[in-house]
């Protein structure tokens, strides 16, 4: 019963009674197990804010631990071991919001196989929040594998029409990265004795020409998750054939799993290799910013432009983390938040004039600021936190990550940081562009072909709390900023700089 009650647990594993509430369930109730879902999922978020009652945010170490001896093979003792820090405990609180959103959004717009899209939704919460509290390897690996099976699914039977090709590919890219992790973690397990991450951090006596391959190997699968640059062609594919829920919860949540791992295991484990990597991988990442910015810009579909716009983002976070310095890190994990609110709220709002209009190609809309305000009043605002004007969440976070990577040494070279600017002007035009081109002029085709509604009152409370969020972070930060700096202080103190 201590196991069952302990917060972290019940966290992550809540979800699974709604799991089986469903699966009793006729799967001809489809009111009745949307509900049940939604439910499930708002009792989560009650459970992760009582966690966060409990966070000490003066307290940069391990929280809230829960470990149990899991596993016992020959001399390895593989734990059960959750616990949350400065680090992820956003991440565990974005996570629970963006899911209910999630599930709120797919009212109307799931109507085959609810039951199984739910049973679907609701493992991947499981698996999602698992991924940013484990803190043994081998658990880590579990639940970082466990989150492709239902998001396979999610994109293969409710998506687009290229949707298993787009499943496949998500798929394979994925796994692909994550054999070489694997790889990495059993050396790691048996040159330690343990997989525990606070005990292989604490010897810390890794040769330095064997971390090099270990951050190698563990960058590929993050680098893909993310995905970066040149790992990042599944993402636009995954994107634009994922359901409206998939799409959220992907850029969101998913893309996420990638930038913490990055955080979470190769700074703190390979703290030379770390040092030696920062320049490469900021390289990588400002060529991901503009590649990302430019693509987007020539897209005709509008959800492959915010898909495309998120190799650009998150490549900002990239060099974030990689400036190694407080401003960057403590910016980047905030600009990760940023992202999953504007990219989700773009997404949904895509999803709800499809619903309508069954098209995403720019040219065919015009004018729907005066036919739909109430929609245009929402795009605009999430047109704008993406793009990082000053007010709302997206500025607050690049602006931290250029100051960080500006005056990083290691990155070593300013210019990285005045050509990563670049992307900001990029984000503006090809945002703007879009927006114009939607929003403003004559009535397009679809305008002419639709009776088109606004936001019904469903919609409205679903994109209520990500409004509220990009105002709040705009304009006051300080309260997301003081919970992240001393488990950043303390992530930065053991590097060789």
């Amino acid at each position: 019963m201590e196991f069952i009650l302990q917060p972290l647990t019940l966290l992550t594993f809540f979800p699974l009674i709604g799991v089986l509430v469903i699966l009793f369930m006729n799967a001809e109730q489809k009111n009745a197990i949307r509900w049940v879902a939604l439910g499930t999922s708002l009792i989560t978020i009650g459970i992760s804010l009582w966690v966060f009652s409990m966070f000490d945010a003066t307290n940069p170490n391990l929280q809230l631990e829960a470990k149990y001896s899991w596993i016992n093979v020959a001399r390895f003792n593989i734990y059960y071991y959750l616990a949350v820090d400065g680090l992820s405990i956003l991440l565990v609180l974005m996570t629970t919001v963006l899911t209910a959103i999630s599930i709120l959004c797919t009212w109307t717009a799931i109507e085959d196989r609810v039951k199984d899209f739910m049973v679907f939704f609701l493992l991947l919460e499981v698996g999602m929040t698992g991924v940013f509290l484990a803190q043994d390897l081998f658990l880590f690996y579990i639940f970082w594998e466990f989150t492709l099976v239902p998001m396979y699914f999610i994109i293969g039977i409710w998506g687009g029409p290229r949707r298993v090709y787009a499943a496949i590919k998500f798929f394979l890219y994925t796994m692909a990265g994550s054999i070489l992790m694997l790889l990495a973690i059993l050396w790691l397990g048996i040159y330690g004795n343990t997989f525990s991450v606070p005990e292989l951090i604490e010897k810390g006596n890794i040769p330095a020409n064997i971390q090099i391959w270990l951050f190698l190997a563990f960058t590929i699968a993050f680098a893909i998750k993310v995905p970066m640059w040149p790992v990042h062609s599944w993402l636009p594919d995954a994107h634009v054939e994922a359901p409206t829920a998939g799409s959220v919860i992907l850029a969101g949540v998913l893309l996420k799993m990638g930038t913490y791992g990055f955080i979470r295991f190769n700074i703190p484990l390979f703290p030379d290799a770390t040092v030696q990597a920062a320049p490469w991988i900021a390289l990588f990442a400002t060529i991901g910013i503009i590649y990302g910015a430019w693509v987007s810009y020539a897209q005709a579909d509008v959800k492959k432009l915010v898909a495309y716009s998120s190799v650009s983002h998150l490549g900002f976070v990239m060099i974030g983390l990689f400036a190694l310095n407080p401003e960057g890190v403590a910016g980047s994990i905030l600009q990760m938040i940023n992202h999953g609110i504007s990219t989700g709220a773009l997404f949904l709002l895509i999803g709800m004039i499809y619903e309508q209009t069954h098209t995403r190609e720019i040219k065919v809309y015009g004018g729907l600021w005066k036919i739909t305000p109430i929609f245009g009043v929402f795009m605009l605002i999430s047109a704008l936190s993406s793009m990082g004007l000053p007010g709302l969440n997206g500025f607050v976070g690049e602006f931290t990550i250029l100051l960080g990577a500006f005056g990083s040494k290691a990155i070593g070279n300013p210019w990285y940081a005045g050509i990563s600017a670049l992307g900001v002007i990029m984000a503006a035009v090809y945002i703007l562009y879009m927006f114009q081109r939607m929003f403003m002029g004559p009535a397009g085709e679809v305008t002419h072909h639709h009776q088109l509604k606004d936001l019904n009152w469903r919609e409205i409370i679903t994109m209520i709390p990500l409004i509220i969020f990009m105002f709040w972070i705009g304009l006051y930060p300080k309260p997301f900023f003081d919970i992240l700096a001393p488990a950043v202080e303390k992530l930065l103190s053991a590097l060789p700089l």
